[in-house]
């Protein structure tokens, strides 16, 4: 059982962050390559020796490239043999998951030194399969199944319509939540804009960024042939920048084992505990929009731990592969919108090494709290708003034991309302529960999606043809939000349903 002695106190005590920039294709570093040199940097930045005693191994999904065993093959290159060695699922929350399962081994006496590290080379592997170029890294393992994500949980009807992508899915909680905070389009969008500058803002000042520079509110949301759009209300600088190559590593050991090994008190950063908690993965079997259940349950048990307000928190990474989730999340713990959401740069800025940006975060943040902040919440999610966690870390040892059972799942699960059936099939009214409209490369409306709740409250997904000006028309208002409008459902030859507004 977990204890407050020394040796059950899990502590924080080194970070390694890199970024490879090659100047040739070919001379870009794979991922686990990027792995082994975050964890040298880590044990570098730790003042000690660590990584011949890891006990504790979990490394963050790749999707640049497939490995056929990376933790052993990681471990390998090491030269370790950990009795703990992960290698998970997709999701974007994952690397908060396992600092805090890494803390609680810690806690239960299970291990002495633990590594949480991920890593992508998306940029390199990209470029390099446009320019038909062979990379010399560990051979693709083609016989490893690829990881289930997106469609894969999602219903035809949502695949034929487009909308089973992340930049394609999160407009619906855009649409949903500005429409039930009582905001305009104009005025959503101008919210978004702000919150994206103020990313972009900390990634101007962060050496790991990808793009290091500051931009305007109006630069992120005005469409241009840069910025083009994709997924309304998305432009390209909306959303999260995989075309990077990054890697990052979290070293963690016991209380009593850093300080034998002669690490000063404030380079420790203590894990006080966290929360997790999940939406189903089909999005269309769940009850709202305007929010979710998971997150607020997530969000307010990490402020319980942190002291009941979420102003205790000097220090906060919100998740940000899209605006909504930020929004929603600051809403959730009562911070205005003069709070910094990063101490990192987010995903469009400082890049988005796909499932791992949050390892990077976890860097940044232990490098805030030894700095000058005291308190700091990293809120991780994965999925389409589907996968929560928060962790709170502090420079200050907690009064309390780490709790070993974290989940909040049925307090989340507590507050759903009854799901709407789903329909393929039918005709009459429909209101618009939300919508997104999808573009192509040149700006030009491909086609719109509505969410719909139908004349006896099922719900169904009908598209908006790109020629239906009036009805694109009235999805695209920025004065007036189209949620909750009327309009009248077919049916067209290819089975899928339509929308036109009366």
């Amino acid at each position: 059982m977990p204890d407050s002695s020394p040796d059950r106190i899990p502590v924080i005590v080194g970070v390694g962050e890199i970024v490879d920039r090659p100047k040739e294709i070919a001379a870009g570093l794979e991922p686990l390559a990027l792995l082994e040199l975050a964890l040298q940097r880590a044990e570098a930045d730790s003042g000690a020796r660590w990584l011949d005693e890891i006990e504790s191994l979990d490394i963050v999904n790749f999707l640049s490239w497939r490995y056929r065993d990376p933790a052993r093959q990681l471990s390998e290159r090491l030269g370790i043999k950990p009795a703990h060695a992960y290698y998970g699922p997709v999701g974007g929350e994952s690397p908060i998951r396992y600092l805090h399962e890494a803390a609680q081994r810690i806690a239960r006496g299970e291990c002495h030194v633990a590594a949480v590290c991920g890593a992508e080379s998306q940029g390199t592997a990209t470029k390099a399969e446009r320019a038909g170029i062979a990379l010399p890294w560990t051979p693709f393992a083609h016989d490893v199944a690829e990881p289930k994500r997106g469609a894969a949980f999602q219903k035809p009807a949502a695949v034929a319509l487009g909308v089973f992508r992340p930049v394609t899915v999160y407009p619906f909680y855009e649409a949903a939540t500005s429409a039930h905070w009582g905001q305009t389009p104009r005025e959503a969008m101008a919210e978004s804009g702000q919150l994206w500058s103020a990313y972009s803002d900390v990634a101007s000042q962060n050496p790991n960024a990808w793009l290091k520079r500051r931009f305007t509110p109006e630069e992120i949301t005005t469409p241009t042939p840069d910025n083009r759009l994709i997924a309304w209300p998305y432009t390209k600088l909306m959303v999260a920048n995989p075309m990077v190559n990054m890697g990052g590593a979290v070293l963690m050991t016991s209380l009593a084992k850093a300080r034998a090994a002669g690490i000063a008190e404030d380079r420790l950063i203590h894990v006080w505990g966290g929360a997790s908690a999940e939406e189903p993965r089909d999005y269309l079997v769940r009850d709202r929009f305007f929010e979710s259940h998971a997150q607020n349950a997530v969000l307010a048990a990490a402020m319980d731990i942190g002291g009941g307000d979420g102003k205790a928190f000097d220090a906060i990474e919100l998740y940000s592969c899209f605006p909504c989730v930020p929004k929603m999340a600051r809403r959730t713990l009562g911070l205005g919108a003069d709070v910094k959401p990063t101490v990192t740069g987010g995903l469009t800025f400082f890049g988005a090494p796909l499932n791992t940006y949050m390892t990077h975060a976890a860097c940044a943040m232990v490098r805030k709290l030894r700095s000058r902040a005291s308190l700091g919440l990293l809120y991780g999610q994965g999925g389409f708003v589907t996968k929560h966690h928060a962790l709170v870390l502090s420079r200050q040892a907690s009064r309390a034991v780490l709790a070993q059972d974290t989940s909040v799942q049925a307090e989340a699960d507590r507050h759903r309302t009854p799901v709407p059936d789903f329909v393929t099939e039918a005709s009459g009214k429909g209101s618009v529960e939300s919508f997104t409209v999808i573009y192509g490369r040149n700006n030009e409306i491909e086609h719109g999606v509505v969410m719909l709740r139908t004349a006896d409250n099922a719900r169904a997904l009908a598209r908006v043809p790109s020629h239906d000006g009036q009805t694109l028309a009235h999805l695209l208002n920025m004065d007036c939000t189209p949620v909750g409008s009327s309009g009248d459902i077919s049916s067209v030859v290819d089975g899928v349903l339509e929308w036109r507004v009366s």
